[in-house]
């Protein structure tokens, strides 16, 4: 048996059924995340395994036991949400060491515990320190650092960088999944962001209305999205009729849909000719700037794409200029439902 297992787990909050039949499974040292819109039910299934909600049905284990039932404070789990929650009247150390004392730990082990643990998330210096005397990303880490302080079976992390800023936010993440391997605790991470899921992820479950769209390593769902909804919100793939698309290449699809990434596209202001490869001829509508990569919409006439090409000077289209762009027939994708 895997680490952490859910088996047919439902949830209902009167008639909304949030979670429907969720059978998955986390292997132990694993950080997955759970990714998706608000209100898939992904926030809801950590709170089922951390116990702060009980399952309508189905079982929960984790590390071979089964604790579908079981208090939360029996579980093993430690949690950081959102909101860091910290005691604002206890310092960073106090902070740290708060589930140690209700654990009626030594008074030596507690000092050696929460100063390893502030080391370890770069905070040795903040000890006496309050939380309103912290920035936002300190705060995060001392909040990380209580829930890790305790040794639980299992982390859980729900969005707990959605109030910091993108810069700060990206540091973080390569601060979290640092500790997290060094420390080689299993962990769930909860959060919307495709791009946060990309780099923290071992593996990512895709939830759509509380149900596991798709799952797999992150290239895996990146490059081989399987549902229109898969390809909507991992990436950013052209999502077009197969048909109408078809027709223009001069191809033919089984599926009633096509995913097709920006990135695969050449775009030329003359005729591309390359051997099986779909090639349309539009007009630029208008182009942005994503730091190194410019993207440019262009118009085919009953349908738009976006083309990403690599920054250079020498090489712009205008708005209205007549392209051709063209993809090759492996990198189009044709989607089920």
């Amino acid at each position: 048996m895997s680490y952490i297992c859910f088996e047919h787990v439902n949830k209902f909050f009167g008639e909304n059924h949030v979670l429907k039949d969720i059978s998955l499974s986390v292997e132990q040292g694993e950080l997955v995340t759970f990714l998706g819109p608000s209100g898939c039910g992904k926030s809801t299934l950590l709170r089922c395994l951390s116990g702060l909600e009980t399952v309508t049905d189905g079982k929960i284990f984790l590390d071979g036991k089964d604790v579908t039932d079981v208090e939360p404070k029996k579980r093993g789990v430690g949690m950081v949400f959102q909101q860091y929650s910290l005691f604002p009247n206890l310092t960073v150390g106090q902070n740290v060491a708060f589930g140690l004392k209700i654990q009626k730990r030594p008074k030596q082990e507690i000092a050696e515990k929460v100063r390893h643990m502030l080391e370890i998330v770069g905070l040795a210096e903040k000890t006496g320190q309050y939380p309103n005397q912290l920035s936002g990303g300190q705060q995060q880490r001392v909040a990380l650092a209580r829930a890790l302080v305790t040794e639980p079976k299992v982390l859980l992390l729900d969005e707990p960088l959605s109030a910091i800023d993108a810069l700060l936010r990206r540091n973080l993440q390569v601060e979290i999944r640092r500790i997290q391997k060094e420390m080689g605790i299993t962990t769930l991470f909860v959060t919307h962001d495709q791009d946060e899921a990309m780099v923290m992820s071992d593996r990512i479950y895709l939830f759509n209305v509380g149900t596991i769209e798709q799952a797999g390593v992150p290239v895996e769902l990146y490059t081989r999205p399987r549902t229109k909804f898969a390809a909507a919100f991992i990436g950013h793939y052209n999502i077009v009729d197969a048909a109408v698309f078809g027709k223009q290449a001069g191809m033919e699809f089984a599926a009633k849909d096509l995913a097709i990434r920006p990135e695969v596209f050449e775009i030329s202001s003359s005729p591309i000719e390359r051997e099986g490869a779909a090639v349309l001829k539009g007009t630029v509508l208008y182009y942005l700037s994503h730091g190194n990569i410019m993207r440019y919409t262009v118009d085919c006439g009953e349908f738009q794409i976006d083309v990403d090409i690599l920054f250079d000077s020498t090489l712009l289209f205008d708005s209205g200029t007549p392209v051709y762009i063209a993809a090759g027939r492996e990198n189009i994708l044709e989607l089920g439902g």
